[in-house]
């Protein structure tokens, strides 16, 4: 059975679409933008921006394991995740996922367990939710597993990254470190080491292997890029693979690469909202202004997604249309969502409902159906309730 969606207009709000901000009427039928006369919801003081499309976050470890050692079952934190990110206005969103030699809950077995979980609540979902996998270079033995989980499930992102060499840092500089990350996977430093000794002994095979994965990624229509890249080289390389997408990059070298090579570049939103990178790299306030960023994601925190359009508003490093191209309609390009991220006629009816004044996110609406509604919006829509359908979940 279908599922049923709202037949209204939304009037008085200032609408973003094609790049301007302007007051105007925003009509949703059949989950789709549309026109015609329909039941009116006057959201005067209110701006109506594309819902928000989050190419990477790892909140849900949150949802899912508040503390290391209280895990619940997987449906209740996809189902706390995919609210938390209704509430923040994200209508798309990748859950980033890990697939490392380092095992435990970053190990193939907990992302196949993960995809699956989420296949069986993509039909309960109010958000489109999607996994992103970050494959870790080092992971030649189980290059064949990932190939066969990545078409199971439909996965249709993957990052590649390389922890190896922090690991063997810390190893000699800070063992400290080393046996805090060993103890949150639930081994002995010793333990943690031999697996890196082993990871590391692969090495001669990973260029190939990447070739490889590039190759069946290509095949497969999944889009591919990579993680904390920390210099042009590396940049470079990835990018020669078909890896198009720089993720995080750690310092500006990489992301000026990415950018004069025609590749995307992604930072983080809290990146933005804090002033700085919490693990002390670039400034993704710099790379914006310096227009070398596309995308920012959530990474770790959804709140900061919409906080991060208005900060960087209210920094003088970009007008509001352009900031908040940088949660949607960038990214919806960049994914190859063309159904979305933009408020035009026919486009799925993915809206962010934001209060003009405290730029809270006081509503979401994703291909119709309302997923969020709270404060003075959530009253606007109830006295419209006897001249209008509302969505059910």
């Amino acid at each position: 059975m279908s599922k049923p969606t709202l037949s209204l207009r939304l009037t008085g709000a200032k609408v973003l679409c094609d790049g301007l901000l302007q007051e105007d009427t925003l009509a949703i039928e059949n989950g789709l933008i549309t026109t015609g006369p329909l039941p009116e919801v006057d959201l005067t003081g209110y701006l109506l921006m594309p819902g928000i499309i989050d190419m990477h976050g790892d909140a849900f470890e949150r949802h899912i394991a508040p503390r290391p050692s209280a895990p619940f079952p997987l449906e209740m934190g996809l189902r706390a995740t995919d609210r938390d990110a209704a509430a923040n206005g994200v209508t798309t969103a990748w859950l980033a996922q890990s697939w490392s030699w380092e095992g435990g809950h970053r190990g193939p077995e907990a992302a196949e367990t993960l995809l699956a979980a989420m296949d069986h609540y993509r039909d309960h979902a109010v958000s489109d939710l999607r996994i992103q996998i970050r494959c870790e270079t080092h992971t030649v033995d189980t290059g064949e597993r990932l190939l066969s989980a990545v078409e199971r499930h439909k996965v249709d992102y993957v990052v590649f990254n390389n922890h190896l060499e922090e690991a063997l840092y810390l190893a000699r500089e800070k063992p400290n470190e080393i046996a805090l990350w060993a103890q949150k996977a639930g081994r002995t430093p010793e333990e943690h080491m031999r697996l890196v000794r082993a990871a590391f002994d692969q090495s001669p095979r990973v260029p190939r292997y990447l070739c490889a994965m590039a190759e069946r990624f290509d095949a497969l229509g999944v889009r591919y890029g990579s993680h904390d890249d920390p210099d042009g080289d590396t940049r470079e390389r990835y990018s020669v693979l078909g890896a198009r997408i720089c993720e995080f990059p750690t310092a500006r070298g990489p992301a000026a690469v990415a950018k004069a090579v025609g590749d995307h570049v992604v930072m983080g939103a809290p990146n933005i909202v804090r002033g700085g990178s919490q693990a002390g790299n670039i400034n993704a306030a710099r790379l914006v202004e310096e227009n070398l960023c596309d995308v920012l994601v959530s990474d770790y925190h959804y709140p900061a997604l919409a906080k991060a359009a208005f900060r960087m508003v209210d920094d003088g490093l970009c007008d509001l249309p352009k900031a908040w191209a940088m949660i949607s309609t960038n990214a919806a390009h960049i994914m190859g969502l063309s159904d979305r991220g933009t408020l035009v006629q026919g486009k799925r009816a993915d809206v962010a409902i934001v209060n003009a004044q405290t730029h809270a996110v006081e509503g979401t609406i994703c291909a119709g159906r309302i997923t969020h509604l709270t404060g003075e919006a959530a009253h606007r829509f109830f006295a419209n309730q006897p001249t209008s359908r509302l969505a059910a979940e």
